[in-house]
Order: structure tokens, then C-alpha cells, then sequence
């Protein structure tokens, strides 16, 4: 049977600091640490998809793109995860997840996790080792697989500031 992976889009977001933007699962009982993400819609570009699901989940909209990778990273839900959502009448198997790079150039005001719909309980500013150390098992490798390339760019993007 062939696997079926959903089209994602991440949001990395970075400040002057060269902290990234974290948000807490809020179904998870223990911290699970996470980029915001969501699916792209019809017509959606990845990096359209990411500054949409940033907004929808953070409500953060000041931000500038600084890069995005061109293909996506694939990560497979864990079996629970599976049946969870097939009760649901979901049969993605994981997701194809392209992430995009943004600065955060608003205040920090702007941050807000209680949305209509939120999906995180809280949020930090971190290095980025700490966002692969702590986002979900299944999302590690694709944590890993962006780290260096983006501290690289958050670097330039930073150093071009000053």
C-alpha cells in the first residue's frame, strides 16, 4: 500500500537575538516544542502557507523572509498518531513539510498564542539546538536536517544588520 504524506509548511522565525520562535503543543502533557506549521492550501506557495499558519498560530505577521528550502523534508506520524487520525477520517501518513525562514521585526506584543483556535498553550524565544532537542521524536531528523543551514542564514541575515 502506498503512503500517503501531506503538503506542510513551517514557519522558522528568528529575532535580533538570533532566538527562534517556539510555540508548546497544547495537547501535550509534557513540553513538546514546536515550529508553527500547518498544511498548504490550494494555490498556497509554502513560504504563503508558512507566513499564514505563523499568523493563524501566533498571531505574528511582522515578519520579513529571509529563506526558504526548496524541497521538503518528509516525516512519518507515529502509529498512534495514524489511528488517531483515521478515527478522524484523516490517512496521511506524515508529512512532506517545506520550512521558511522569517525575521521577526514586530514587538513582542504581537505574540499571542490564545487564538480562536489555539494549538499552543505557550511560547519562548530559543536557540535552535533546543528546538531539535525538544520538538517530538517523529520531527527530529527534519529538525536536524534545517538546523545548520538556517543558523547560517540567520547568521548572515544578523550580521548584515550591524
Amino acid at each position: 500500500m502506498t503512503k500517503k504524506f501531506r503538503r506542510c509548511a513551517g514557519a522558522v522565525v528568528f529575532n535580533n537575538e538570533g532566538k527562534v520562535l517556539l510555540g508548546c503543543r497544547i495537547e501535550c502533557k509534557t513540553n513538546a516544542w514546536q515550529f508553527p506549521q500547518g498544511g498548504i492550501e490550494t494555490g498556497e506557495s509554502p513560504e504563503g502557507a508558512a507566513k499564514r499558519e505563523l499568523f493563524e498560530e501566533t498571531n505574528v505577521s511582522s515578519v520579513k523572509l529571509v529563506y526558504s528550502n526548496k524541497t521538503p523534508i518528509r516525516y512519518e506520524f507515529t502509529d498512534e498518531i495514524k489511528q488517531n487520525f483515521r478515527k478522524r477520517g484523516i490517512f496521511n501518513d506524515g508529512q512532506d513539510i517545506y520550512f521558511s525562514l522569517f525575521y521577526f521585526c514586530g514587538q513582542e506584543s504581537e505574540i499571542n498564542v490564545q487564538t480562536p483556535m489555539p494549538e499552543f498553550k505557550k511560547y519562548m524565544w530559543a536557540d535552535f539546538a533546543f528546538a531539535v532537542e525538544n520538538v517530538v521524536d517523529f520531527k527530529k531528523e527534519a529538525y536536524k536536517a534545517i538546523k545548520d543551514e538556517f543558523i547560517f542564514e540567520i547568521r548572515q541575515y544578523l550580521d548584515k544588520l550591524s
